[in-house]
């Protein structure tokens, strides 16, 4: 049979880790952290546009006049304060994931690895292809 092992027992002067006290704002110390906690927050500016988005596909489907309702809605002046600060906050996103992709994905042509800056540049084109087609399909309809 196997032998059990007695547990130590417990004494009033057991010893305690030491655990340095951090600060809650701890994260604005150095420029990278902060950096980061931005982007993670950005997150929840993301989120909210999906809503509005559907929010607005919802209120057009509904019909004419659901739809001056959510534009009413969308007028206010909290509504477009929480959407410019959303859009800064999408826009930050955007360019930081689009920075971090040549770090993460690594792409080869021809048996060479594509340099970062191609990688980018790409990026940065394919975004300005698909706003202006996007401002274009608003402005024209």
């Amino acid at each position: 049979m196997r032998e059990m092992r007695e547990r130590p027992a417990y004494t009033e002067f057991h010893p305690r880790w030491y655990r340095p006290r951090m600060s809650t704002f701890w994260w604005l110390r150095r420029r990278s952290y902060l950096a980061f906690i931005l982007r993670e927050l950005s997150s929840v500016f993301v989120a909210w546009f999906v809503v509005y988005l559907l929010l607005l596909v919802n209120a057009a489907d509904r019909g004419a006049e659901q739809y001056g309702r959510f534009l009413d809605w969308s007028a206010t002046p909290w509504v477009l304060a929480v959407n410019v600060v959303a859009f800064l906050f999408l826009m930050y996103h955007s360019i930081t994931w689009f920075n971090l992709t040549p770090k993460a994905a690594v792409v080869r042509l021809r048996g060479r690895r594509v340099p970062h800056g191609w990688i980018l540049a790409s990026l940065y084109l394919a975004w300005a292809v698909a706003s202006a087609l996007a401002v274009w399909l608003v402005m024209e309809g």
